[in-house]
């Protein structure tokens, strides 16, 4: 049930977010900060005595440093030491400024869908996958998850057959992956929850048997469009199945008039002395995200999810950073590596 509160939380990302990644701001767990006399939320979770902020004050611009100061202030009081990620470099100039030690954490990669074509050399092995993935049989098709308030009974049933389907596909994929699987439990989307009406599903089924999905998310703000944000696959899907539901998406958007799909966030992809905000760096974060950009593929496959989403030939890529409030402590750098699953 979305509760008044949700709907609001809602309405200030859809007025104020202007990152690919702010509607997972509105997953089930994450909490909101709102202040008395300024405008907005701010999206975080609680990590012991650290409080781990997603994306920048989502508010007006005249606002946005108001109410980062509000927040300072809460955490203060609440004995709350702030780690903000997933912040846009204008995000990161705001929180440099406000004496934020401040870091690049990875990359965001973003298709301009007026642009993309499944022609030319680039996305020549897209092409080949699809095409493998077509021949072993797979289908893919959009489905509807909500019956919405119409209160219509075989709509309501629909829906609950849908949340059956992604529920075995769940299953087997955490089975596969085993019970050390690693993913980005506050970066990434989530399939149910307050958000699941916003949310769309592509699946791809073997016959009658479906084997993979790919949910969106609205994306709002100078960039809007759909957010790639969670992907599940049986390990015996065909090569392509990913694939061919991304290009079905993709294209459907298209048709829509949606005018950008983004691809979401890669932790410690790309990581550039040149991306860093001067003065604002902190060294020992340098130096450990630098070692998992590295040496770090057994813990976090960054170069693998990086690699898929520069096969789709991303128009705009750019950096993406951490912050962290009071300088770096070791249990603040812990959280972080615990947030990201690095560890």
């Amino acid at each position: 049930m979305i509760t008044a509160e949700d709907k609001e939380i809602y309405d200030a990302l859809r007025e104020h977010a202007d990152h690919p990644s702010a509607f997972l701001a509105y997953n089930q767990a994450t909490l909101h900060f709102r202040a008395d006399r300024v405008p907005g939320t701010v999206a975080y979770r609680r990590s012991g005595r650290h409080v781990v902020q997603l994306c920048g004050p989502l508010a007006p611009e005249r606002h946005r440093a108001d109410l980062l100061a509000e927040f300072r202030a809460w955490a203060a009081r609440e004995r709350l030491r702030i780690c903000a990620v997933q912040l846009s470099r204008q995000d990161a100039e705001l929180y440099a400024a406000s004496g934020f030690a401040v870091n690049q954490l990875g990359r965001t990669y973003s298709v301009d869908l007026e642009r993309f074509t499944t022609r030319g050399g680039p996305l020549a092995k897209v092409r080949q996958n699809i095409a493998r993935a077509k021949r072993d049989g797979i289908t893919v098709a959009e489905i509807t998850r909500s019956a919405g308030n119409t209160g219509d009974a075989r709509s309501a049933t629909d829906a609950s057959r849908a949340d059956e389907l992604l529920a075995t596909i769940d299953a087997r994929w955490l089975r596969a992956k085993g019970r050390h699987v690693k993913e980005l439990d506050f970066m990434i989307g989530e399939r149910t929850g307050r958000g699941t009406e916003h949310r769309r599903i592509f699946v791809a089924s073997l016959g009658d048997r479906p084997v993979a999905y790919i949910s969106y998310s609205p994306a709002f703000g100078s960039r809007p469009g759909w957010l790639y944000d969670l992907t599940r696959r049986d390990p015996d899907a065909p090569v392509g199945t990913i694939e061919l539901i991304n290009v079905t998406a993709l294209q459907r958007f298209q048709e829509e008039g949606a005018a950008w799909l983004h691809l979401g966030h890669t932790p410690f992809a790309g990581l550039e002395a040149d991306n860093e905000v001067p003065g604002a760096a902190s060294p020992a974060v340098t130096r450990v995200t630098g070692l998992i950009a590295r040496h770090g593929k057994a813990v976090y496959p960054a170069s693998t999810q990086e690699a898929f989403k520069r096969k789709w030939a991303p128009h705009v890529i750019e950096p993406e950073y951490v912050a962290f409030a009071g300088g770096v402590s070791f249990p603040a750098l812990w959280n972080l590596l615990r947030l990201t699953r690095a560890i």
